[in-house]
């Protein structure tokens, strides 16, 4: 891909809306893996005593799987849609990351099946693995008011 998904506005991929935002870059792209890149910053809506909560790591997840489904109807000149969290599986959180650490998380597609998608997927700085879960994400019929 030729393309610098980095220059992408996150907002033109995702439904959601400052404050609520939780990456910061969409920065791999294709039908099995998607990666974004999040910086922890005091001002996150999940930051609480020094860390970006084990909430915010799962919000971080399933953003990213917004902005892979964004991406794919940015591409095909589609609305982006809203998503629900369907299950969340195994979830492990090994430790939260403090301010000013750069996340990457890593979605890979296991399966869809019409608007149902089952990713693995890790959250890592660097290569330390922070957070690890399987998650199923349902795209509703509903565009986002973006």
């Amino acid at each position: 891909m030729t393309e610098d998904l980095r220059q992408i506005d996150v907002l033109e991929l995702l439904p959601q809306r400052p404050p609520f935002v939780m990456i910061d870059h969409l920065v791999h792209f294709d039908r099995i893996l998607t990666q974004s890149e999040l910086t922890v910053r005091r001002d996150n809506v999940f930051f609480d005593e020094g860390r970006l909560t084990a909430s915010g790591l799962v919000e971080n997840i399933a953003q990213t799987c917004a902005a892979r489904m964004g991406y794919i109807n940015m591409m095909s000149a589609q609305p982006v849609m809203l998503g629900f969290i369907g299950a969340v599986r195994n979830l492990q959180v090994h430790r939260t990351p403090v301010e000013g650490e750069v996340l990457t998380t890593s979605i890979t597609v296991k399966e869809e099946v019409f608007q149902m998608t089952l990713v693995d997927a890790n959250v890592m700085v660097g290569d330390e693995i922070l957070v690890e879960c399987e998650m199923k994400i349902a795209l509703s019929n509903i565009a986002s008011n973006s």
